[in-house]
């Protein structure tokens, strides 16, 4: 056979249809097609039973194109899409603080995940053993990170990182049963597409798939189900009663043979009535409307299982259904979907090939729906192939079903390598207590595994082909904690002063079991972390070695008999000009000035009992302001009197009484002023506030004297 045609078989559980393409620029050509019908049932929903029998009606199709079109060694076919399982799954590795930096990690804990999904799926079965599936596309629903969700993992921190996907499998019987049977009808598999796929390429184009349709390829034995929405094909989906339900209906109802049954279904639906003799001889003549009417209930039937299969997968109704393949032809079955999905009628149709814009119109069509999806496949296969390729992981052989690209991951997902167990295992983290609270420091992360590809490096993301050798290797395991206080305390804190005028800084130190350490320390398990920072006046001092300046001892003495502190005999401390103590707090440029202590004198102590030494009066004498005084206190100690500058000593014992005032007189006057009586003379007068007076006259405060 030339090779610009393409030949396709659509290996149904009824009949074998071959069908021959030829590609012209973007348009294809119907050359020729043959359908044979199996000659026992050797076909059950859609799945090859008997692959022998199988295989002769295969060969009896190429072999009836090939005495027009010459020698077919190669074909497409289609697996039945009800046999994609998709399994959604999730992986999660810790993080222990640590963040996920390369996208390698990642796509590591997507195939994790994948590899989950597979073991899931094959715990549902019996075989239990997830060989048995092809793994043929998965994709990512979330990301999440201490189960918040998230729109990527990297640079994430946190406890744990999970990443949740959907996977798609396809079971290897599937393909298996299609090879041997295409093998013993001398046929080698070029290409291999999912029967939904084939029926949506060509009847509904990507850019029509943002529209919610249903695709219903009803066949003989099952009726396939594909829904699209969002642009793409979300959901497939099967239910297992097809036109062989309609046509047992037929032959109860009117008493035939069920290929005569099959024969005049066909019949009525294409021609509109038949004649039919029953089993008993007697012969009958139905219309349409008669066979609608009579077999209702099968219609019904098969229209409520199509609906509620469509609600399972779309979970309400689509916006239109297209109906394919020759089950799609059955009388009244468009107006029942349409009436149970609540659709108008003519949002529920039959499509046959002239519904196919890529394929060239000419006079060898055939017509009807049924040879949608053979024309379907063999366009797909053509367009969106898939091979099949064999690879060697770690010297195991591992063959591949290649929906797309495949790579490394997928590789090692086929091969049941689980790659999250093959990293290193992480160091030992460090318990720690820094200022009294317990922390944990996470040992470095194991290292990832290593990848060869043909011995070369090589990622999970490194595409592979047929016969390539892959080896993967464990990761190195990771160090235990190295963390220095550098690293672990970012930025110590600081605060200036100023003390007797010169700036200060009061940096944070760091001490580890009591002993100050350098900043490049290599913090080790069960260390002790102290921060310490001065925060008062006897911190900053003990750090510049000052700390004597206020260790002067209390100034006391006893006060008629009562204990008493002078700080005058004391350092004073100084803050912003205001006298405080060795434990109030600094703050950022606080001005600190201490003081040295002096002698203390008898002035001192009454300025603290808040006490006058003196009782004093002004006058004036001869026009000038003049004070007079006189003690008003007694201040004795060890029975010696004080005066008013007189010094006192810590330990001192005193005595401090009122004493009996005596009023002023105006000779007293004299002690005050710098006048000589005996130059004055006998001749003189005294006068008080113009008035005469004598010496013994008493004076007070604002009294003006003079003397004549």
């Amino acid at each position: 056979m030339l090779n610009e045609y393409i030949f396709a078989l659509d290996i149904g559980t009824r009949s074998v249809t071959g069908i021959i393409l030829q590609k012209n620029n973007e348009s294809y050509t119907l050359v020729d097609y043959c359908m044979k019908e199996h000659k026992v049932r050797s076909m059950h929903d859609g799945q090859i039973h008997h692959v022998v029998e199988v295989a002769k009606i295969i060969k009896e199709v190429k072999e009836t194109l090939e005495q027009k079109h010459g020698d077919i060694h190669k074909v497409s076919v289609a697996a039945a899409g009800r046999s994609l399982k998709t399994v959604e799954s999730e992986a999660t590795i810790s993080l222990e603080k640590q963040t996920i930096t390369e996208k390698e990690t990642i796509k590591h804990l997507e195939l994790s995940a994948v590899h989950a999904a597979q073991l899931k799926l094959a715990s549902e079965k019996s075989s239990n053993d997830y060989s048995n599936y092809y793994c043929v596309g998965y994709s990512v629903l979330h990301y999440k990170v201490d189960g918040q969700q998230i729109g990527s993992l990297i640079d994430q921190s946190g406890d744990t990182a999970t990443v949740e996907i959907i996977a798609t499998f396809l079971p290897k019987i599937v393909v298996e049963s299609l090879l041997s049977a295409l093998n013993r009808a001398d046929l080698e598999m070029e290409a291999l597409t999912l029967e939904p796929i084939a029926a949506i390429h060509v009847l509904i184009p990507e850019s029509m798939r943002r529209l919610n349709v249903a695709l219903v390829d009803i066949g003989a034995g099952t009726s396939d189900i594909a829904i699209t929405n969002h642009g793409t094909v979300v959901a497939y989906g099967m239910v297992p009663i097809a036109g062989d339900e309609i046509t047992e209906a037929i032959s109860d109802h009117y008493l035939l043979d069920y290929p005569i049954a099959e024969k005049i279904k066909r019949q009525i639906v294409n021609e509109g009535q038949a004649i039919v003799s029953d089993i008993l001889g007697f012969e009958t003549t139905i219309d349409y409307d008669t066979l609608a009417k009579d077999i209702q209930p099968s219609i019904e039937k098969l229209a409520n299982a199509i609906t509620q299969e469509i609600f399972n997968l779309n979970a309400t109704a689509p916006k239109a259904v297209m109906l394919v393949g020759g089950g799609s032809l059955t009388p009244e079955l468009t107006t029942a979907l349409a009436n149970k999905l609540q659709l108008p009628i003519n949002r529920v149709a039959v499509r046959g090939i002239d519904a196919i814009q890529m394929l060239n119109k000419t006079d060898n069509l055939p017509s009807g729906p049924d040879f949608v999806t053979p024309i379907g496949i063999a366009i797909v296969a053509e367009q969106n192939p898939i091979h099949y390729i064999t690879v060697h992981v770690n010297k195991q052989v591992i063959r591949m079903f290649e929906m797309k690209k495949l790579t490394v991951g997928d590789c090692l997902v086929q091969g049941g390598i689980e790659i999250n167990k093959l990293y290193g295992k992480p160091g030992m983290a460090s318990m720690i207590t820094l200022n009294g609270k317990e922390l944990t420091l996470p040992g470095e992360l194991g290292g990832a595994p290593t990848i060869l590809l043909n011995e070369a490096p090589a990622t999970v993301d490194t595409i592979v082909k047929n016969g390539d050798h892959i080896v993967i290797e464990p990761g190195l395991d990771g160090h235990a904690a190295n963390v220095t206080l550098a690293h672990l305390i970012e930025e110590l804190p600081s605060t200036n002063i100023f003390y007797n005028n010169r700036s200060y800084e009061l940096k944070t130190k760091v001490f580890v079991n009591g002993e100050l350490r350098p900043s490049d320390y290599v913090v080790q398990d069960r260390d002790r972390i102290e921060l310490k920072q001065p925060k008062t006046v006897h911190d900053f001092l003990e750090i510049i070695g000052e700390e004597k300046v206020t260790s002067s001892k209390e100034f006391t003495i006893y006060l008629n008999n009562k204990k008493m502190m002078l700080a005058e005999g004391e350092n004073q401390i100084l803050i912003n000009n205001k006298r405080t103590s060795v434990d109030h707090q600094l703050k950022h440029n606080d001005q600190l000035v201490i003081t040295s202590s002096r002698l203390v004198t008898v002035k001192d102590l009454l300025v603290n009992i808040e006490k006058e030494y003196w009782d004093t009066i002004t006058v004036t004498f001869n026009g000038q302001p003049t004070q007079m005084k006189q003690p008003k206190l007694h201040i004795i100690k060890d029975g010696t009197e004080l005066e008013e500058d007189s010094t006192i000593k810590p330990g001192d014992h005193i005595q401090v009484k009122n004493r009996k005032l005596e009023a002023f007189i105006f000779q007293d006057v004299f002690r005050y002023v710098d006048i000589d009586l005996a130059n004055i003379g006998a001749n003189f007068k005294l006068y008080k506030n113009n008035q005469e007076a004598t010496f013994y006259d008493t004076v007070q405060t604002g009294d003006q004297l003079e003397i004549k």
